[in-house]
């Protein structure tokens, strides 16, 4: 049996299930082996690409930021599978993804056991009442672990307070990368087929209830041909294109609208279907004005389903135009206007999104759930031709009982057991309080409960203190009273005097002074930010001079010039490396740091200000 129009007693020859992992375990490996289990692609195979992580931010960061759907068909079984964001800073997918899932198959390496960002995707799959399986991935790893690794995903899910049900769990070894699974680890197979076998045995069909159309819409798509789709699962009934249904908002407000067409997925693409039973996961095109949360449902006894609770954003940004004096040279988008539609469009989509406009028409404050989940929002806005500027992320503060509250996360470092000292020492700095310090092999698994604001630039000095070594993550925890005052940044910025070429000359001169941001012959201008002083305080200097030539030049004197190679900052590390008083400038082809004042004599006359008022 293939695709196509599903009744009623096909119903149990359907399986939703979301796959959750942490960041690097291979679930997006695993995923693609299924598709090609699948037999989707017949002799046009590519192994070795990725076909879910399709987005080029996604492929290049090793990370999924926006969940897909897929399907395969395997034993007259329909498999709608979910992949879903692996990172707590995109919660809001997350828990969109999963009101579609009946199950969830929980991806762990043989290696690492549960980490904290699968412990965060599992928890809410919980909390729905999701059936779990267990994989437990790479055992061909060295020094792996595979049944204690399956008896600390017990042990968390103990912890998470799991049902007797879920923690009846059924588990399976393998590696995804060499295509195999099996109920043994130590007797390898040459397929993956054991998975698919387990799926359809141990995750239960879609549970569908007697009454009227009901689905809750948790995603959307958008094509210029069809403009935008209501995706999710119909949770009971029956639709059908040219019928009238009912659109209820998350106010409880009713409008009516006619399906114009219906699709259902199929491999990695869509199929027109004339009719969809409850239980499978549709698009649905013509219902207008729909917002993630909104319930699709009955035109005559309208029912509305509970709606999505999302993450509380943690975060915000200054989002504003580009008004250095390179304004757009490099970019496509550069007004209020453009940023102001484009963000408009994203809140469409990204639920844990939040976006304000300040006093100033040509700014806007952005929250969101961390670094990452708006740098990705900034890198995708500059790929797309947009330029924007930039200014420091701030931590939400809230008045809680009347105390001043603010949100800490859960943070765990991965780390080489002989800069373990130094970590430890850059977080207790940070407010942070350890938990646990677990050894594994060379390395050490630092545990400690810190401040969102101490995670701001800790990565890059982490990187920096173990040689690239550490491996960072953390998740949102709650909100707690205020942990007081964490040190900055200490030292401070190398600014330009003037606008013009970066010289050679000029930049080996003022190596002393510190670390430089920007290359030789490198257009700069002047309040840009071009390194940081190797003291306290801010050092305006002239990169722009030229050398004085005379007669008595010594030959070969600037072929001995030796530079240093300037630092380059990923948007990440530029947006936890400002201060309170600069901006990232972000265009497509570059990210500059700046002054949000300019000139020498204005930033003064703030800072003379600003000591009069205290």
């Amino acid at each position: 049996m293939g695709f196509g129009i599903w009744n009623f007693n096909q119903i149990m020859d359907i399986r939703n299930i979301a796959i959750i992992a942490h960041v690097d375990h291979g679930k997006t490996t695993l995923v693609d082996k299924m598709i090609f289990a699948g037999k989707l692609f017949g002799d046009h195979e590519k192994p070795g690409e990725l076909i879910m992580d399709n987005n080029d931010l996604e492929r290049e960061r090793g990370i999924t930021i926006v969940s897909k759907n897929v399907s395969i068909t395997y034993k007259g079984v329909k498999i709608n599978i979910i992949d879903t964001p692996g990172h707590s800073d995109f919660g809001g997918e997350v828990e969109r993804v999963l009101n579609m899932a009946d199950g969830v198959i929980l991806l762990v390496d043989a290696f690492e056991g549960p980490m904290p960002q699968t412990r965060f995707v599992l928890q809410k799959a919980i909390e729905l009442g999701l059936k779990p399986m267990v994989v437990v991935n790479k055992v061909d790893k060295e020094n792996c672990t595979p049944e204690e690794v399956n008896e600390a995903v017990f042990d968390l899910m103990i912890n998470l307070d799991a049902t007797e049900e879920q923690l009846d769990f059924n588990t399976l070894y393998g590696s995804a990368k060499y295509g195999w699974m099996s109920d043994d680890w130590q007797q390898p197979t040459d397929n993956i087929t054991p998975l698919l076998d387990a799926i359809i045995e141990h995750i239960p069909p879609p549970t569908v209830e007697e009454g009227t159309v009901q689905m809750l819409v948790t995603s959307l798509d958008y094509s210029k041909y069809t403009g935008r789709m209501a995706i999710g699962r119909l949770n009971r009934g029956t639709l059908k294109t040219n019928t009238d249904v009912a659109l209820i908002n998350k106010e409880g407000e009713i409008k009516k609208h006619r399906i114009k067409g219906m699709f259902t997925f199929e491999g990695l693409g869509k199929k027109k279907v004339e009719e969809v039973q409850a239980g499978d996961i549709c698009a649905i095109q013509g219902v207008e004005n729909f917002e993630i949360g909104d319930t699709i449902a009955d035109p005559e006894n309208p029912e509305a389903l509970a709606t999505i609770a999302i993450d509380e954003p943690t975060m915000s940004m200054l989002f504003t135009i580009n008004d250095s004096p390179f304004f757009g040279q490099e970019g496509k988008f550069v007004t209020s206007r453009h940023i102001k539609e484009r963000l408009e469009k994203e809140l469409e989509k990204n639920l844990a999104l939040r976006v304000e406009q300040t006093e100033s028409a040509d700014s806007f404050k952005v929250y969101g759930r961390g670094v990452l989940h708006l740098s990705v929002l900034i890198e995708t806005m500059r790929r797309e031709g947009y330029e924007l500027q930039i200014g420091q992320p701030q931590v939400i503060i809230k008045q809680m009982d009347g105390i001043k509250s603010e949100p800490i996360e859960e943070l765990t470092i991965d780390i080489p057991e002989a800069t373990s000292g130094k970590a430890i020492e850059m977080v207790t700095k940070r407010k942070g309080m350890m938990l646990a310090m677990e050894p594994k092999a060379d390395r050490v698994l630092l545990q400690f409960e810190i401040p969102s604001r101490g995670i701001i630039g800790l990565r890059s000095n982490l990187m920096t203190s173990s040689a690239g070594e550490a491996i960072m993550t953390h998740r949102f925890k709650e909100f707690q009273p205020f942990k007081g005052e964490i040190p900055g940044r200490i030292n401070g910025s190398l600014i330009s005097m003037e606008k013009g070429k970066s010289i050679p000359y000029s930049i080996n001169n003022l190596q002393e002074r510190g670390k430089f941001f920007i290359k030789p012959n490198e257009e700069i201008y002047e309040g840009q930010v071009v390194g940081e002083n190797s003291r306290p305080g801010d050092l305006v200097i002239n990169l722009t001079k030229t050398k004085k030539l005379s007669n008595m030049r010594s030959s070969g004197a600037d072929a001995k010039m030796r530079l240093v190679p300037p630092v380059v900052f990923s948007l990440e590390e530029a947006l936890e490396y400002i201060q309170a008083d600069e901006y990232v400038e972000v265009t497509p082809t570059s990210i500059r740091l700046r002054k949000v004042l300019l000139k020498d004599h204005e930033r003064k006359r703030a800072n003379n200000k600003a000591l009069s008022v205290v």
